[in-house]
């Protein structure tokens, strides 16, 4: 006897299909229907697990952004040295974003549309965890360590330099020419250079 999907491997089908028609249409062009083929369900089991495909990215970004955000916060909020904390940022963000390279363009969309979601979802109750971040940076600045900066501008440095990219894909492989395995590889070198790059700019 055949075994049944669980509700579980079912659920996990639909949000597999959904990302990949997310990626390709958008979700102003996603229909439902082509989902539920994606999945290889039909559209009324489909309705039964997600009555709309907003429900369904939502349910994708709040997963996505529940996954990567604690990481990077808790990177941050640990008693390592300044720049092998920004060193150690790049590789967590870099290796989830390699892995998942469809999410922050899809992520941005998104939260452009309902900023209100994002907030609610994860990012009010992870915000605390920048706390020890801002006072070591204030700190380095104190000491002369590390050129005037405040945490928000070096953060926001940092997570522009690792997100553009991916945000920029097809712009960046046109304008360089660089293939799939390029643009793989080029990724995996930004693990160093973002970080470096960072730490010579700011160092004293």
């Amino acid at each position: 006897m055949t075994e049944q999907p669980t509700k579980l491997s079912t659920e996990e089908q639909i949000l597999e299909a959904a990302q990949a028609v997310f990626l390709e249409k958008g979700l102003a062009g996603a229909r439902m229907q082509e989902i539920a083929d994606r999945a290889g369900i039909n559209k009324a089991l489909l309705h039964y697990y997600f009555r709309s495909k907003e429900k369904l990215s939502a349910l994708i970004i709040e997963r996505a952004i529940s996954v990567i955000l604690p990481r990077v916060m808790a990177v941050l909020d640990t008693d390592l040295e300044l720049f092998d904390k920004i060193r150690l940022v790049v590789d967590t963000y870099l290796t989830f974003v390699s892995r998942n390279s469809f999410l922050p363009l899809f992520i941005v969309n998104e939260v452009n549309r309902n900023p209100h979601f994002f907030f609610r979802a994860v990012v009010e109750k992870e915000r605390t965890h920048l706390d020890k971040f801002r006072r070591q940076v204030d700190e380095a600045v104190a000491q002369g360590r590390i050129h005037p900066i405040s945490s928000a501008q070096l953060f926001m440095n940092v997570m522009s330099l690792v997100i553009f990219p991916f945000l920029g894909k097809p712009i960046i492989q046109a304008g360089l020419g660089l293939s799939e395995e390029d643009f793989k590889r080029e990724m995996e070198n930004r693990r160093t250079e973002v970080a470096e790059f960072v730490i010579r700019a700011i160092r004293a």
